[in-house]
């Protein structure tokens, strides 16, 4: 592991240790639904002991037909939009919030790399989302840069810190 690595590693841990208190605060609990972070961000939750007091589950969903079973995404959406899109992972967000009984929920849908690309969506497009009980979604478009390493924990790290901030307005 490169030093850098390890330093984002503990920014991550300390954001996952911020957003546990956030929640414990809150009397809340949190579900998460990812695509191509690949369970990562519930890795960087569940790492927290105590964590199973305020994470509810996590859904790794990649495939369409996951995403439909799992989450409630719409075929309609997933053909019309494509998996990375916002509206795609507006229904990942909503779909884990009212499937999972938690309080709080993000979803992040991409493109990794090194392939799946194309013209309108190059390596990096990323879609993030998150949801409230009782609120409405938000979306955010990232595109990030590097490698599929760099891409997957650049996307942990904004989904984490979205959470965040949802949690403190």
């Amino acid at each position: 592991m490169k030093s850098s690595d390890a330093a984002d590693d503990a920014r991550l841990f300390a954001l996952g240790n911020t957003i546990a208190e956030l929640l414990i605060s809150h009397a809340q609990t949190i579900v998460t639904a990812e695509s191509c972070t690949g369970g990562w961000i519930a890795k960087v939750l569940t790492d927290i002991p105590g964590s199973s007091h305020w994470f509810e589950c996590g859904v790794v969903a990649y495939s369409y037909e996951a995403k439909e079973a799992l989450l409630g995404v719409h075929p309609q959406t997933l053909q019309r939009n494509g998996a990375v899109s916002e509206e795609t992972v507006v229904e990942m967000v909503s779909g884990a919030l009212a499937r999972y009984g938690a309080g709080v929920a993000v979803a992040v849908t991409g493109i990794a790399g090194p392939g799946g690309d194309t013209p309108d969506k190059p390596v990096g497009t990323v879609w993030i989302g998150w949801k409230r009980r009782g609120g409405y979604a938000r979306a955010e478009h990232f595109l990030f840069a590097g490698d599929r390493e760099a891409v997957r924990r650049q996307t942990v790290s904004a989904a984490l810190d979205g959470v965040r901030r949802i949690l403190t307005s």
